[in-house]
């Protein structure tokens, strides 16, 4: 048996994921409890709604409970396994959700918790939540009688760590951007292995189509072709934090784009590779050669690497791009918003206007017949 879990949010996300029948053969609402909804995205809103009450940002603890095929649970063994892992949790008595998911003859179930305390509108903590759900998957396996899978946080009764599975987020990342985590540790590992130092590594991660970016929370992250985060501690095999902060101790991390500007960038190199594939079918073939032979000694994007340590200049020009590319979508919105501002103004003086003209319509008109009534009685005087 294996149970995943992470806190989240985004009650809309949750509902897309929960009810998605393309990558499921069957996805079906089991249970809705302590919520006054009567559907799932009623229900995961309700919740939602609650802990905007307080200062949560991930109000939600998504859970997963998944079996082997020939393990199946009943409904009792289900209710029993999700309410002892509720209890170990510390999520008992909080309104939930419970799905259950069918692919190729397997079936898991999730479940999602609302981590508001309504009593004192107090997020509920998620410390040490690996351990809690390897502690319950181990009670339920000798209850239920399932095979044992090993784990990496208890039991391991001298056993070597097991490999890492995909996180729930890593997977759906992975469904997103087509690249599965798998294949991006064999990749990065390769051009790890295959170089000696910190500005090598960075050089071959770009020329290999990732990017390399400063994290929020780690030092640092690789962007790959499609946008996928990931952290280099955990795409590369057999290298421990140690390792990688040793190789890349000669690597300022304030030189590299944070993760939003390393987006940009990758999708600023998607943007330039169509449009030279658009532009090149339609080049005379001198022309096409010429330009081969100019872009040889660089990596092929007309910018090139410094020969002294200077690891990042073709991600700085690309960083220049994005920034103009910023900058003029920038000025665009502020002169929108300035016109906007123009045509509001004039649009509120024309409803005063009329307003006043309304109200006082009758006066005025009374006025310019005593005017003109006036000036015909002086004219017949004269």
């Amino acid at each position: 048996m294996i149970i995943k879990g992470t806190s989240c949010a985004g009650a809309r996300r949750l509902t897309v994921h929960l009810t998605r029948t393309d990558t499921n053969e069957r996805a079906e609402v089991k249970e809705l409890q302590g919520v006054a909804a009567e559907d799932l995205r009623g229900a995961l809103l309700e919740m939602e709604a609650l802990a905007s009450g307080s200062r949560a940002t991930r109000p939600f603890y998504h859970a997963s409970i998944s079996t082997r095929a020939d393990e199946r649970l009943t409904d009792e063994q289900r209710a029993y396994a999700i309410d002892r892992l509720e209890d170990e949790l510390g999520l008992t008595g909080q309104p939930r959700v419970v799905v259950i998911h069918e692919k190729e003859g397997r079936e898991h179930c999730h479940i999602v918790w609302s981590r508001i305390n309504l009593d004192t509108m107090r997020v509920i903590s998620d410390s040490h939540n690996y351990r809690k759900h390897e502690l319950v998957a181990r009670e339920l396996e000798r209850e239920f009688g399932h095979e044992r899978v090993q784990g990496a946080h208890v039991e391991r009764d001298g056993k070597e760590r097991p490999n890492r599975t995909p996180s729930h987020g890593e997977m759906l990342q992975a469904e997103r951007t087509g690249m599965s985590a798998s294949d991006v540790k064999e990749r990065i590992t390769e051009l790890w292995r295959s170089t000696d130092n910190g500005p090598d590594f960075a050089k071959a991660l770009w020329d290999a189509g990732f990017v390399l970016a400063r994290g929020d929370r780690r030092d640092f992250v690789v962007i790959d072709a499609n946008g996928g985060t990931h952290s280099l501690a955990r795409r590369v095999e057999g290298a421990k934090a140690k390792d990688i902060r040793e190789r890349m101790a000669d690597v300022d991390p304030n030189r590299f784009p944070n993760v939003a500007d390393a987006k940009r960038i990758q999708r600023l190199r998607q943007e330039l590779a169509v449009a030279r594939n658009v532009t090149t079918e339609h080049r005379p073939e001198s022309v096409r050669l010429e330009e081969e032979r100019r872009s040889k000694p660089s990596t092929g994007d007309g910018m090139e690497w410094t020969d002294k340590g200077g690891m990042v200049e073709q991600q700085h020009s690309a960083m220049d791009a994005v920034k103009q590319a910023h900058e003029g979508r920038k000025a665009r919105t502020e002169q929108t918003d300035r016109k906007q501002q123009v045509n509001d103004a004039d649009q509120g003086r024309r409803e005063r206007r009329q307003a006043f003209m309304r109200e006082h319509g009758r006066e005025v008109l009374n006025e310019l017949d005593d005017d003109l009534d006036l000036g015909h009685e002086r004219g017949r005087s004269r």
